[in-house]
């Protein structure tokens, strides 16, 4: 288990905030489904190297997390939010309305999947979201016309991939990268091929058809994994057809085993995914209300303790979940060390 002492100003902080009259002695955080994971990962392991209780996380969403956290400054008022987006205008606008007007904004890294699959295997090496909407959707266009999905084969649809079997395992609904390949690639592919448009023509409204797009087939050519992507490699090596979706640092790790895909013609990498280049990847979040740093006791050493090297770093325990570790985390550190808020230093 990790160890982590507390640095002396850390403790004259801790101090102060243990005389405040604060009516509640944790810290409080709501917000992206997509974040929750490695939320829960850090406030557990704060928990345990801390002399802080163990931080409430909550769900909810990014929205949900953001109206929540504009609510006002104060005890019934939440810490921090999490989101898979930034914070809109509008959202700023509610905040400072309600009072909450000194917000630091922590960028934690990166949501970023790779398609992967065995290194002796079939020549799995460069795919489109429309390759695998068209792989994995329930109904696809076929000659103009939205029918169930009649691929059974790779080559089906497109005539540069393999003719080898469709067999895909994918993160599971209850993983924190399920989110990115549905937002990325299910929906991206439904548009680009016409599917969507077909539904709406077909008189589904727009939001039930975007729904619509998300869902995969269920004849077992996609496979939803809910572990670890230890289990997704275990599937792939029992497969040798099948590909499988994987954090790019867990595939970085796997590379005597596995090979790689390009995804629209970009490889993925860490600048690649930082830079938003590769397609299937966007930058995750949280906010923390500096109002309460001080007051809370614990916020600040959360919010620090949550991008360090050895969490939110390329070799640590959320990068083995699934995140895509920032090149720039020790600007965000520095951010959160010097409380700097959205808009200083501009």
């Amino acid at each position: 288990m990790m160890t982590v002492k507390l640095t002396a100003s850390a403790l004259a902080i801790a101090a102060v905030a243990a005389s405040s009259a604060a009516a509640r002695d944790n810290v409080q955080v709501a917000g992206s489904s997509t974040v929750l994971p490695y939320a829960s990962i850090v406030a557990e392991a704060f928990g345990e190297n801390f002399d802080f209780p163990t931080p409430v996380v909550e769900s909810g969403g990014s929205s949900a997390g953001l109206k929540r956290f504009c609510e006002g400054v104060g005890e019934n008022t939440i810490d921090v939010a999490n989101a898979s987006r930034a914070i809109r205008e509008k959202e700023i606008q509610a905040c400072a309305e309600a009072g909450v007007t000194d917000i630091i904004e922590v960028r934690i890294g990166y949501d970023g999947i790779v398609f992967a699959s065995q290194i002796d295997g079939p020549d799995y090496t460069a795919f489109t979201q429309s390759d695998i909407f068209n792989a994995l959707a329930p109904k696809v266009m076929v000659d103009g016309e939205l029918v169930d999905n009649p691929h059974t084969m790779w080559s089906d649809f497109n005539a540069d991939l393999p003719e080898a079997e469709i067999m895909a395992f994918i993160p599971g609904t209850k993983h924190g990268t399920r989110e990115v390949f549905e937002e990325k690639v299910l929906l991206t592919g439904c548009e680009e091929t016409g599917a969507m448009e077909a539904m709406v023509a077909g008189g589904m409204s727009e939001d039930d058809a975007e729904d619509a797009c998300l869902h995969v087939r269920a004849d077992g050519r996609s496979v939803d994994i809910d572990g670890d992507y230890t289990e997704t490699l275990a599937s792939i090596d029992s497969n040798p057809n099948g590909i499988g979706v994987f954090g790019l640092a867990f595939y970085e790790n796997n590379t005597d085993k596995l090979k790689v895909a390009t995804m629209a013609g970009v490889e993925p990498t860490t600048e690649s995914i930082s830079t938003g280049e590769y397609p299937v990847s966007r930058p995750l979040f949280f906010y923390v209300k500096k109002a309460h740093i001080g007051v809370i006791p614990g916020l600040k050493e959360y919010a620090s303790f949550f991008v360090a090297d050895e969490i939110a770093g390329p070799d640590g325990p959320l990068a083995e979940y699934g995140l895509v570790s920032d090149p720039e985390l020790a600007d965000t550190q520095a951010k959160i060390e010097n409380e700097t808020t959205m808009g200083e230093g501009m």
